[in-house]
C-alpha cells in the first residue's frame, strides 16, 4: 500500500474537521459545504480508496487522464467535476463523460457541451469561472462580464447553470483572503438578484477553505490536504 493510501482516511477525517469547524465558526450548518476532493494525478485505486471512507465528488484538471480513470471507475456512483480548463477540442470529452464543468469562461464552450451531451443523460451542471484579480494570466471571466455570460449559458438546452467558480491570488493572512472571496461573493449574489436561482458558490482550497467558508463558499475543492503533495506532471501530458 503506498503512502498515500495510507494516510488516506486520516487526512479526508481531518479535512472534514476542518470544512465543520469553518462552517461553525461562520454560523452554518457542515451540510451547506460539499468537499471535492481534487484527484488529478492520483490513480484510480486512490479514488476507491477515498469513495471508501465516504467521499463521492471528485474534481479532475487533466481531460483525457479524467476519463480513462472515469471509465475504469464507472461502476462507483461518483461525481465527476472538471475543474480545468477546456480547448474546444476536448469538448466532446467532457459532455460525454463529466456530471460538472466549473470552468466556463467561453459562451463558444458552452455552446458546444450543450450541442455535445448526450441525450439520455442528465444535463451537464456548470459554474461560471469568474477572476476577480483581473490577472491577464488567468482564466475566467470579469466579473463586469459575468452576467452575460451567465444568462446565455443559463438558455442553453442540456446544461444547468448551477454557481459561479473562483480561484483568486493566494493572500498572506485570513482577513485579506476573506476580502478577496467577498468580491467572488458579491458577483455570485448580483447574478442571483438578477433571477438566475445559483446555488453553488465555488471556492476555497487547502490553504484558504476556511476563509472560503466564511465568505460564503458551499464548494472547496481540496487536493493536497486529501491526497498530499503532487509530482510535477511531465512535459507533453495530454490534458
Amino acid at each position: 500500500m503506498t503512502t498515500i493510501q495510507n494516510q488516506l482516511p486520516t487526512q479526508l477525517q481531518s479535512v472534514r474537521a476542518r470544512v465543520a469547524a469553518a462552517c461553525q465558526a461562520a454560523g452554518r450548518a457542515a451540510s451547506e459545504v460539499t468537499l471535492l476532493a481534487v484527484s488529478k494525478t492520483i490513480g484510480p485505486e486512490v479514488v476507491t480508496q477515498a469513495y471508501d471512507a465516504g467521499q463521492t465528488a471528485f474534481g479532475e484538471n487533466y481531460i483525457q487522464e479524467a476519463v480513462q480513470k472515469i471509465i475504469q471507475l464507472r461502476h462507483l456512483p461518483l461525481e465527476w467535476h472538471c475543474i480545468g480548463p477546456i480547448q474546444s477540442n476536448k469538448t466532446r470529452l467532457v459532455a460525454e463523460h463529466f456530471d460538472w464543468v466549473q470552468t466556463l469562461d467561453r459562451l463558444k464552450i458552452a455552446q458546444r457541451l450543450s450541442e455535445q451531451r448526450p441525450a439520455g443523460r442528465p444535463p451537464l451542471q456548470v459554474c461560471i469561472q469568474v477572476n476577480v484579480d483581473g490577472g491577464a494570466s488567468k482564466s475566467g471571466v470579469s466579473p463586469s462580464e459575468a452576467l452575460a455570460l451567465a444568462q446565455s449559458v443559463a438558455a442553453l438546452p442540456k446544461l444547468r447553470l448551477r454557481g459561479i467558480m473562483s480561484i483568486p491570488e493566494p493572500t498572506p493572512d485570513f482577513v485579506a483572503a476573506c476580502a478577496l472571496f467577498a468580491r467572488v461573493k458579491a458577483v455570485f449574489d448580483a447574478l442571483n438578484a438578477e433571477g438566475l436561482a445559483l446555488d453553488t458558490l465555488s471556492m476555497g482550497m487547502s490553504a484558504d477553505m476556511e476563509a472560503a467558508i466564511q465568505s460564503g463558499s458551499t464548494m472547496v475543492r481540496v487536493g493536497t490536504a486529501i491526497f498530499g503533495g503532487r509530482p510535477p506532471i511531465k512535459s507533453g501530458i495530454a490534458h
